[in-house]
């Protein structure tokens, strides 16, 4: 028998969803099936560092597994889109926060000194009983400028997005591969749409914040979240090939989430509903 010289495809981007839920974790039965946990996504690289965008209390098990880890700990780098607690609040069990043998780079489109002070502020007394100076890990704050940054051959491009208080969506792409993460903003701000739009031309994956149905959204119009049926016109629009939605409102369980997918479906085949746990391949 000759030598095996079949090959295992690598895929450019590989993203693990750690937390699917927006404004507070809702850790019941009846939700487990896509998560209860906040919003917290990992992209993966060849290089084995950690790279995450938000930290919501999905963050917590990947902590876990990470310092669980044998080795010298790789880099982690985590991206925020903005500060409202569901997407920081998990960083308060993050084990790695907590190690002198991690090193930990912290970016968002606000000056560093911003997001110094305002990961800071929820470790203050009364809120927590260690005080964010006194952690054992390294920290260092990045403000990420308009034109992107560049972590290896990943490229990772901001963009604004229509919420209270603002928010980042990331454009995030590698070896012509794209995922587009765009939680936490609301349709209907045409300048914030147009660039929305731009930003998820052509993207492999989109991942948007889908938190409303329709029907629902009627009564909360200005509370800064979209609905499936907006997240499969902007995904038609702008010509994505998967299409994930995102910030599941913590009151939708599992079989409000089946008929929201099957309602979707029938807009734009190719959706799924993130699920805590599922990673996927592109490219």
């Amino acid at each position: 028998m000759g030598p095996d010289t079949s090959t295992t495809h690598t895929p450019a981007l590989k993203v693990r969803i750690w937390g699917t839920r927006g404004s507070y974790p809702t850790p019941v039965a009846a939700n487990l099936g896509h998560g209860g946990n906040t919003a917290c996504i990992q992209v993966e690289v060849p290089n084995g560092d950690t790279i995450l965008f938000d930290s919501g209390t999905g963050i917590h098990q990947l902590g876990r597994e990470l310092a669980a880890q044998p080795g010298v700990p790789r880099p982690i780098h985590i991206f925020f889109t903005h500060f409202h607690w569901d997407h920081i609040q998990g960083l308060l069990g993050f084990a790695p926060l907590f190690s002198p043998r991690n090193t930990l780079t912290f970016y968002s489109s606000h000056s560093s000194y911003h997001l110094r002070h305002v990961l800071h502020g929820q470790m203050v007394s009364p809120y927590f009983p260690i005080e964010f100076d006194f952690l054992s890990s390294t920290r260092t704050f990045v403000q990420v400028a308009p034109e992107g940054i560049s972590l290896g051959d990943l490229s990772i491009s901001p963009f604004a997005l229509h919420h209270p208080g603002g928010a980042t969506g990331y454009r995030i792409s590698r070896n012509g591969s794209v995922v587009v993460y765009a939680t936490d903003h609301e349709h209907g701000n045409a300048p914030a749409d147009a660039t929305l739009l731009h930003a998820a031309h052509n993207a492999d994956v989109l991942i948007y914040d889908a938190q409303y149905t329709p029907e629902a959204y009627t009564s909360h119009i200005g509370w800064g979240h979209s609905t499936w049926l907006e997240a499969t016109k902007l995904a038609r629009r702008a010509h994505v090939k998967q299409l994930v939605l995102f910030h599941h409102d913590p009151n939708h369980d599992d079989a409000t989430m089946a008929q929201i997918v099957a309602q979707a479906r029938e807009h734009f085949p190719n959706t799924i509903a993130a699920t805590e746990g599922t990673t996927l391949d592109i490219g």
